[in-house]
Order: structure tokens, then sequence, then C-alpha cells
């Protein structure tokens, strides 16, 4: 009796256990950042709200540096339902919605503040992020990497005429490549792990990659020359597979939405806190580019203003992606100018 006694306490607490482990609903997360960079720590920031606000029940692993594959791989993922959620470039994801690629557009952002209230804006959200589920996306928020510059070993760039001749490794998007070629460079495909040594060799001239990023890969020791020309926010959508998200209840859709807009707040913070003290190193980005030597151009509005105008073909060619939602964003961009 006592042995049967055992027996059924004994099941009891297994199915207990079995069943507290099923309540526990495990999400994974993807995106190729480092581990220090100001996305993963975004990204961090949000599994530990989700987890807090269910009591568990909703628990979201992150993986950094591709660990998933890369961001073409894991955005089908997303797409097909083997990945629940990611965060992938706009470059990227214009592949399935071109008029993803606006955000990239160059220069179109007069300044951080502007861009920032935009992408913000609830109208333009809504009519953005809508473009995404009829291709297998639901769209939550964003993750960031920064505004990119321009790096090159010839000569100070202050106006557009500056960039002609000069051969540029670019990011492999239609807009980049776009972007570069209309002020007269030579653009060049390479991976990012090959640009340090394509700059060494003196296969290319320069590159364009936020100054943080440039200085992880130490481009400043063969690039002597910087312009913060800030063309082009790399900004990254968080994506979110619609039958895992058809899945989860009104509630727990609404602390996800909350929790993508800590991980952006958490993200741009932890971005410039990253300009002010690089990691590993005790100075901040504009210290170590003086003790490299290398020469930083800062635009003047006046040349900022030229660098836009100059860009207009390439704004134009991008409106043919939807000549609506182009309008739209660029009347957000006027409102949210100061």
């Amino acid at each position: 009796m006592r042995k049967a006694l055992f027996i059924v306490l004994s099941c009891a607490v297994m199915v207990a256990l079995l069943g507290g482990m099923a309540s526990a609903k495990d999400i994974r997360f993807g995106h190729v950042a480092p581990t220090f960079h100001g996305q993963q720590l975004g990204a961090l920031a949000f599994a530990e709200y989700v987890k807090q606000k269910t009591n568990g029940e909703l628990n979201v692993q992150v993986f950094p540096m591709g660990q998933l594959g890369g961001e073409m791989s894991m955005a089908e993922q997303v797409q097909t339902g083997t990945l629940e959620m990611a965060s992938i470039t706009t470059a990227v994801m214009m592949n399935f919605v071109p008029q993803a690629g606006l955000i990239d557009l160059p220069f179109v952002f007069p300044t951080r503040e502007t861009a920032y209230a935009v992408l913000a804006d609830k109208q333009f959200q809504d009519k953005f992020f809508g473009l995404f589920p009829a291709k297998g996306f639901q769209v939550i928020g964003y993750t960031e990497n920064e505004f990119r510059d321009l790096t090159n070993s010839k000569r100070p760039v202050h106006k557009p005429e500056d960039v002609k001749g000069l051969k540029l490794r670019v990011m492999k998007s239609p807009v980049y490549m776009d972007t570069w070629q209309q002020l007269g460079a030579s653009t060049v495909g390479l991976p990012f792990p090959e640009i340090y040594g394509a700059l060494q060799q003196g296969v290319i001239d320069g590159q364009e990659n936020p100054l943080f990023t440039s200085i992880l890969i130490k481009v400043p020791e063969v690039n002597k020359f910087a312009t913060r020309t800030q063309h082009s926010l790399t900004e990254c959508l968080i994506i979110v597979n619609p039958d895992f998200w058809a899945s989860l209840t009104p509630e727990q859709q609404k602390i996800f939405q909350e929790a993508a807009d800590i991980c952006i707040k958490v993200n741009r913070e932890e971005n410039v806190k990253a300009m002010q003290k690089l990691p590993k190193l005790d100075m901040s980005v504009d210290e170590y580019l003086k003790k490299e030597n290398v020469e930083v151009v800062d635009l003047t509005p006046e040349e900022r203003a030229a660098f836009a105008e100059a860009m207009r073909p390439v704004w134009d060619k991008y409106r043919e992606t939807g000549p609506e939602m182009y309008d739209f964003f660029m009347s957000k961009i006027k409102e949210h100018t100061k």
C-alpha cells in the first residue's frame, strides 16, 4: 500500500514539474551585432521586460553575432516560422518590402532628432509597419546600429565633388550603391570582414560605416581622413513571425510592444555611452581619432544641404518603390524638422 502511494505521489510530482516546464514558452530573438553593442544590450532589456511582465511565462532568449544565421537567413526563418523573431536592417528587409529602403535614403534626415521623431511617430509606424504582414512579418519596433560616416585615405571630404573618383567599399544594398555612384565614387561590395585588408592593400580608398564601427575594425590605422557625413541611419526592424504573434494573448502582445520601446531606448543610450568611452579603451571616439592622427571633418549645415541636394536623383528613384509611402515619409520629415 505504502509502495503504491509512493508511486502515485512520485507521478504527481513529475506531472507538476512537466506542467511547469511546459508553461514557460521559449522564444528566440536573433541579430548580428556583437555582445557589447547597444543592439545586444537593448535586446537583453527587451527579454528581461518580457520575462518580468509575464512572470516567466515567456522566456526570450537573445542570440547575437549571427549565431542563428546571417540577416537574410534569419529574415527567411522568421517568414517561414522556424524562428520567432529577429532584428534585421532595413537594407536587407527591402528585399521583401522595397519601401523599407526609404529609411536608408542618404541625407534625408536633417538631424538625429528629426529621424527619431519620425520613426516614433504613431501615424508613420502604423503605415510603415503595415506594409510587412502581407510579406510574412509582424514589425513591432526597432534596434539601431548608428548613423553612417565616411573615411578615406586620399583627402578631406567637405562637399559632394570631393567624393568623385574615390574607390569606396559600400554595403551591398541598392540604396547605398546608388548613393555613392551618384556622387561619382567607384563602389565595391566587399564583405564586412575584408574591409581592413582591402584598405591596407590599396584595393579601396575608403569605406562608409559609423565611426564607432570603423574604430572597432581598426580603419583609422589606414584611413587618415574621416567625415561625419551622418548620411544614412542604419535602422533595424524587429520582425516577428505572424503565427507566433497570433498565438500571444492581447496582453502579451502589449507587453512585447512595450518591450520594443524599451529596447530602442536602451540601444540608443548605450550607443551614446560607447561613443563617449570605447569598449576596452579608456577614451572617446574623438580622443581615439586624434590619437591616430585622423583629420575629422564635421559638415556645416550648408555643406549638409549641398549633399542633400546632390542626392535628389536617388530620392526620386526610390519614390518609385511606392509614391504614396514616399510622399507620406517626406511629409513626416518636414513635420518633425525644427
